[in-house]
């Protein structure tokens, strides 16, 4: 048996806890060597749980004792997350973690050191719970050129505007659902706002294309100004709204973006609800292809966890290969990227919104909406929409299409 080790015994850690020990003949079985949790650290106590005889308060512990093989850093957050997964592999313990503010911030160093000393850096539980994108794109998709990779990377605001979309509802009584049920954090900015979606773009983006995009440069917009208004027009026009998170190869130039988006019915993207998470791939040889799952709750996220450790275990001695590599990609202006947008605006404004926009623009209006309508644009840059909207009063809002 490999001895193990859990930093952090919160919501991800007690589910690594319960996958790695109820799933522990079946993990022996594939592995041929087995995974046995030798320290859980926390701060707090735990009396009554099992967890209990095998807690411990100080890392020293878990670093330096030979025995521990393989650690699950599930603390989230940069401070002692960092410090803590770099000592580990630097005494030679692989390391897998959910950490995407970490792995966003630090990967390719964090990588480097793994190779360095001959273990394994994994991290398939920061992307899209449990959905295998990271290790699909590492392996299953080595011999392609990614040039697009996209889709709902969080479970959260998919669940939110799925139902807003549905019911009608208002986006705070919605939050406060999720809230009560655990998909959103009592701080939910992180999700609404669109920052846990935009680190795991920047990771996935720096994986497909092989070196660092900076998350903090990645343009983002949350879903806080979507209105039920906003969702009834996006029926009228056969469409829903997703929070779709984008990383893009154009010509030799880079985008990468987070922003709500229309997305039409006859896209795969449109019948994702829910916590469910899709990412779209392209690659010059595959062409298309879509990977599906659950992207909110303790389970998915532990269970991915889990299978990071049973792969260091079955790859110990030896560094796997990720196609991130130390060195930064320069992202093009946000305002250069193309589509199509939805604009919604004051009945009055039509007959101008035509001369601005194009006498083929077709008006939709809806019962809620009262003296309002909407309309949808070609396809220009932003920097070219928000010329042209310069000249029209009374907009609304406007969304991005897909």
């Amino acid at each position: 048996m490999v001895k193990a080790a859990i930093l952090g015994f919160g919501t991800v850690g007690s589910g690594v806890y319960n996958v790695l020990n109820t799933n522990s003949e079946l993990i022996r079985e594939r592995t041929e060597k087995g995974i046995e949790i030798k320290y859980v650290l926390d701060l707090r106590e735990f009396p009554g749980h099992p967890v209990d005889d095998i807690l411990t308060h100080d890392f020293n512990d878990i670093v330096n004792d030979p025995e521990v093989k393989v650690v699950a850093e599930v603390m989230g957050g940069i401070k002692p997350a960092y410090e803590f997964t770099k000592q580990c592999l630097q005494a030679k313990k692989s390391v897998c973690t959910s950490n995407k503010e970490l792995v966003a911030k630090h990967g390719p160093e964090l990588l480097r050191i793994a190779r360095e000393n001959g273990v394994n850096y994994f991290f398939e539980a920061s992307c899209g719970g449990g959905i295998p994108i990271i290790r699909s794109l590492n392996e299953a998709l080595i011999a392609d050129e990614i040039d697009e990779i996209s889709g709902i990377l969080n479970g959260t605001t998919n669940y939110i505007l799925t139902r807003m979309s549905k019911e009608g509802s208002l986006f705070d009584d919605v939050l406060k659902d999720a809230q009560d049920m655990g998909y959103a954090e009592r701080n939910p900015e992180a999700d609404v706002e669109g920052f846990d979606a935009q680190r795991k773009i920047a990771i996935l983006s720096s994986i497909a294309f092989g070196k660092t995009v900076d998350n903090e440069k990645i343009h983002t917009e949350g879903i806080t100004k979507i209105t039920p208004a906003d969702l009834e027009f996006a029926k009228a026009f056969g469409c829903t709204i997703k929070l779709l998170a984008y990383g893009k190869k154009v010509d030799g130039r880079y985008y990468a973006l987070v922003s709500p988006f229309m997305v039409a019915s006859d896209n795969p993207l449109f019948s994702v609800d829910g916590v469910f998470n899709a990412i779209f791939v392209h690659g010059n040889m595959l062409g298309d292809a879509m990977f599906y799952g659950s992207g909110a709750g303790s389970l998915p996220t532990a269970s991915a966890v889990a299978a990071d450790m049973a792969q260091a275990v079955k790859n110990e001695g030896k560094t796997v290969y990720n196609n991130w590599q130390e060195g930064s990609i320069e992202l093009s202006p946000s305002d250069s990227f193309e589509c199509r947008f939805f604009v919604r605006l004051d009945k009055g404004a039509a007959g101008t919104a035509k001369s601005v926009f194009g006498e083929e623009i077709q008006f939709k209006e809806i019962p809620i909406a009262g003296d309002e309508c909407a309309f949808i644009t070609e396809v220009m840059s932003e920097k070219e929409f928000e010329k042209r909207a310069e000249k029209l009063s009374g907009i609304k809002s406007r969304i991005r299409c897909k």
